[in-house]
């Protein structure tokens, strides 16, 4: 298994719970658009999501640059295609994907164009990028591994020389997670951020163990207010 280093969230463990389901809504979202499709998911590290994707998918690809989670991918998930490569030069022909999904990745990076780029690359005429991102309005700031944070705007403008963005959602609290946050000061990511999981109190512990990926909702109004960017969009002609 994976060690948590804390630049990626890990199934199965209780502390993670939050963030791992915070992710998996995503993918959740994600997996109408891979139905049938040769996809690519790039930055995969644990797997979980690819794996979601490759339940619908004709064929999953997955990338990772680190070679422990590319081990792994090849051990634990055999429905999934791993290789080890960098997300900004990506080693695979141009149009070979029918669809790239890339979550919670282009924050960690420092040429985010390049990335796009290559994205554009890959993908086959009038395949969909998904890509989602914390909202760097709402995000607590001082992630160690994040090279750059975006905003709705700035994620636009990233994407737009090579993408037309066709849908823009916003990640929030569902109505059962805001209740939650009513109970704790500053609201749940707060009370976890507050202290180590060691010091928690009984009640975070429980709220924590309790979240869905259900708990949380996507939509398109309100962007600056989301939690989490994910937009789609398709390659200019």
């Amino acid at each position: 298994m994976l060690g948590l280093t804390g630049e990626r969230t890990l199934p199965g463990i209780a502390a993670e719970n939050y963030w791992f389901r915070r992710h998996e809504a995503a993918y959740q979202a994600v997996r109408p658009l891979c139905r049938g499709a040769v996809v690519l998911d790039v930055g995969t590290g644990e797997g979980y999501g690819a794996d979601l994707l490759a339940s619908v998918a004709d064929r999953t690809v997955t990338l990772d640059y680190d070679a422990a989670a590319a081990v792994h991918l090849r051990g634990g998930y055999p429905r999934l295609a791993a290789v080890r490569g960098n997300a900004v030069k990506l080693p695979f022909a141009a149009g070979a994907f029918d669809a790239v999904v890339c979550l919670q990745v282009i924050e960690h990076l420092w040429d985010q164009p390049a990335l796009v780029d290559e994205c554009a690359r890959v993908l086959a005429p009038g395949g969909p990028l998904v890509v989602s991102t914390p909202n760097r309005l709402t995000f607590p700031p001082g992630n160690l591994y994040h090279a750059r944070e975006l905003s709705g705007d700035e994620l636009a403008a990233l994407l737009d020389p090579s993408f037309a963005i066709t849908h823009r959602y916003g990640l929030s609290h569902g109505p059962r997670l805001r209740r939650l946050d009513q109970q704790h000061d500053g609201g749940l990511v707060r009370a976890q951020l507050a202290a180590p999981p060691e010091a928690w109190s009984e009640g975070v512990w429980g709220d924590v163990v309790s979240v869905r990926a259900s708990d949380f909702v996507l939509a398109e109004p309100d962007l600056d207010g989301s939690l989490d960017l994910l937009f789609v969009a398709a390659c200019r002609p």
